[in-house]
């Protein structure tokens, strides 16, 4: 695959761009090994492009001759730069100019973004997932593990969930998904937002229980306070304390190295009460060479 096969796919993924947010060139999943070092994203009118590794001088200006000129002919008005290889990640507005407050739109939702972060607030591969709890989530009591900035909170809450909880230790991001349920003109009366590390704070969560819906979407690993390969095991052991009779448990795992026998295998061990139902698909604008290393989204459910 040559630059030129590059700028067809990409010219062909944003004909239809709109607001909605968009992944235009996936290349993380090796599914085009000649460009697994980047990412293209369409939001709203800006064109995110991610650069995973350094690349050769002459490489990397024939890539962008391309880009700028696939951006000189579509509705865009601002290019934005980011070279993930570099410690803080830095970002640079190469054309146009973003505005004091930029927003990622998905299925109808806004997703406050930040182009200062390593990560934007927003991960658009989850967007299966997200549906997913939008479409069960009515009158739920829900628990959200690992929330981050709160996406599977939005679509709980855009759902008329009875009550939603919402854990992660970065009060940062949840402070985020406050302000991301105030943009949505969501009511929070009956959402919960907990700045606790979870492995240590089970009395707490519990007390909100039981949880009709529970969602388990962890970082693969963070240094300090969770690597899946070892910490995931010990939130499944905890379901059963914290579920009710007929919950439902969306179990997500986003690390290459580990393939979903690894979710199953823990699940029938130590919550057999839980029944593995489906993998949910991921979206066809995040191809993959190999889906067990892409984002693994399990429904498990008790009682059945």
């Amino acid at each position: 695959m040559n630059i030129n096969d590059l700028e067809k796919i990409v010219r062909q993924n944003i004909k239809n761009t709109d607001q909605e947010f968009k992944r235009v060139f996936h290349g993380r999943g090796n599914f085009y090994e000649d460009f697994n070092y980047l990412t293209i994203d369409s939001i709203d009118k800006i064109l995110f492009i991610v650069l995973f590794e350094q690349l050769e001088q002459i490489k990397e200006k024939e890539l962008f001759e391309m880009i700028r000129k696939v951006f000189d002919d579509v509705k865009h008005d601002t290019l934005v730069l980011q070279r993930r290889y570099l410690d803080k990640s830095p970002c640079e507005v190469l054309e146009g100019s973003l505005k004091e407050n930029n927003i990622a739109i998905e299925n109808n939702i806004k997703y406050k973004i930040s182009f200062t972060n390593k990560n934007i607030g927003f991960f658009p591969d989850m967007k299966i997932g997200h549906k997913y709890i939008s479409q069960n989530a009515k009158n739920k009591n829900v628990l959200n593990l690992f929330s981050y900035t709160c996406a599977f909170s939005l679509n709980a809450s855009k759902a008329g969930a009875k009550n939603i909880v919402n854990v992660d230790m970065a009060k940062g991001a949840l402070t985020i998904g406050r302000e991301n349920h105030h943009i949505n003109e969501f009511n929070t009366s009956n959402v919960h937002f907990m700045p606790y590390n979870i492995l240590k704070s089970w009395n707490r969560i519990k007390k909100q229980g039981p949880y009709d819906i529970i969602i388990i979407d962890p970082p693969s690993f963070q240094k300090g306070s969770f690597a899946a390969s070892k910490d995931y095991v010990k939130i499944i052991k905890r379901l059963d304390a914290l579920a009710s009779e007929n919950c439902i448990v969306l179990s997500a795992l986003n690390a290459p190295e580990l393939d979903s026998g690894f979710i199953k295998n823990i699940f029938e061990e130590f919550a057999p009460s839980f029944k593995f139902v489906k993998r949910l698909g991921n979206l066809d604008t995040f191809p993959s060479n190999n889906e067990e290393k892409s984002l693994k989204n399990l429904i498990f459910k008790k009682g059945i």
